[in-house]
């Protein structure tokens, strides 16, 4: 079925049962909720990113928000993706600036110029496509290497979530068994509720799944006190609205020169994810591909220009779209304007960030899971032969650097997993190609 309206924006076709696609909507009650999923999905990495580099959280949603907006914009409203904090500029960002991981950062502002840059080089790439067309981006990375980066984002995101949802912390290195219970009440309230819930609740299993095991958790813990309390007194102490703490960036040539590569990360998660999102809704969405790197771009150069992290395309959203089958992209400018209302309310910001780690742990299993499953469909989608050893040698070493988190460090620059996963496939791939190619030629001529 081909996408409604001939305008730069879809009609949006209302629908309220089975797959919603892009171009289609559900009644504005449903929409609304929807996006409030969306939200609950994105808010951990959204906010665990920002803490890791020293940023303020706040800052971060608020521009997160503005960044979903802006890429919404860039592509007609015609591609359903939530913006968040990119995970891939963390390693960098804190090389840049020698801060540590988790503390507060003060050469943020230096970091924000190297952010700046690495947004204004991603749009670049966007206008290239644009004008000289995707084709040599998919040559560069056909199926079998964008399943593998997907893959690889959700295996190496893995262990963030058993780590939360063991309830491991410098305090409890071990983790306790209360968080593992909690965790595993979690992913299978959401399994329940997207198999066998009745009605829209089976449309919202992220956000009635987390409220089901939040519930639990608060009577296991503040009301027979057998794990660590939930603590509201941040809640109370802070104001409905304020301001967050914007930043002004400092462009250093050393931070741009730490930073900007990210952009190739950003670059091979965008296409995966777009390839993921077309395979799941049955579109085409590759004629869009120039028009997000260039919105995905701007968005980062307008969340650094103020003190937000860089952006990037959210696979947590994309596992939340796997499990609803709602592809509305009507849906996500709710979730934008409710992240834009969050930045600016620290009560509501202190709320969220009173969900339990197991909590959140439990969620993460799921929406990572769904991401790395969904290299599987893109795979099959294509028809990626596995008899090949060339795709299966490098999905296979893709997989397993992007599980163990293998970090390598570059004239000063360091890949953690996901770029070593992510550059590393894109070089064995073409490398193997290569020597195929000269066997083949070899053997001809002899």
């Amino acid at each position: 079925m081909g996408e409604t309206g001939g305008g730069y924006f879809p009609g949006w076709r209302l629908k309220t049962e089975g797959r919603i696609l892009p171009d289609e909507r559900l009644p504005a009650g449903q929409t609304i909720v929807l996006g409030l999923q969306h939200v609950v999905a994105m808010f951990g990495s959204t906010v665990l990113a920002p803490i890791l580099m020293g940023f303020d959280p706040n800052v971060s949603i608020l521009f997160s928000g503005i960044s979903t907006l802006i890429f919404f914009i860039a592509v007609g409203g015609r591609v359903p993706s939530y913006l968040g904090s990119s995970f891939a500029f963390i390693g960098p960002v804190l090389a840049a600036t020698a801060a540590t991981a988790g503390s507060a950062n003060p050469n943020i502002a230096v970091a924000l110029g190297g952010i700046i840059a690495a947004g204004a080089l991603y749009a670049l790439i966007g206008l290239i496509v644009m004008a000289a067309g995707h084709r040599w981006i998919e040559r560069l990375m056909p199926p079998v290497l964008t399943g593998a980066i997907v893959a690889a984002i959700g295996l190496v995101l893995a262990p963030i979530a058993i780590s939360s949802a063991s309830g491991i912390s410098a305090a409890s290195p071990e983790g306790d068994q209360i968080s593992r219970w909690v965790a595993i009440l979690t992913f299978v309230s959401v399994g329940l509720v997207a198999v066998y819930a009745p009605g829209l609740a089976r449309r919202l299993p992220i956000l009635i799944g987390g409220a089901l095991a939040y519930l639990v958790y608060l009577v296991l813990a503040n009301g027979l006190e057998l794990a660590a309390p939930v603590d509201f007194s941040g809640v109370a102490s802070v104001p409905w609205f304020g301001w967050p703490s914007f930043t002004a960036p400092v462009f250093s040539a050393s931070a741009v020169t730490f930073i900007a590569p990210v952009v190739i990360i950003l670059v091979a998660e965008n296409l995966g994810h777009i390839k993921a999102i077309g395979a799941m809704t049955g579109r085409n969405l590759d004629p869009y591909l120039g028009r997000a790197f260039i919105g995905d771009g701007i968005a980062t150069m307008v969340s650094g220009s103020f003190g937000g992290t860089g952006m990037t395309t959210y696979a947590e959203n994309m596992g939340v779209m796997a499990v609803t089958r709602i592809f509305s992209t009507l849906v996500f400018l709710v979730a934008a304007v409710v992240a834009i209302l969050l930045g600016f309310s620290p009560k509501f910001g202190a709320l969220i960030q009173t969900i339990p780690g197991p909590v959140i742990g439990g969620l993460s299993i799921v929406v990572f899971g769904l991401i790395a499953a969904t290299a599987g469909r893109i795979w099959v989608e294509n028809r990626v032969d596995f008899s090949e050893p060339r795709n299966l040698i490098t999905v296979g070493v893709a997989l397993v650097l992007g599980a163990g988190n293998f970090n390598l460090a570059v004239a000063g620059f360091t890949l953690d997993g996901i770029g070593t996963a992510t550059i590393g496939a894109i070089i064995l791939y073409h490398a193997l190609g290569w020597a195929a190619y000269w066997s083949t030629s070899a053997e001809r001529i002899g």
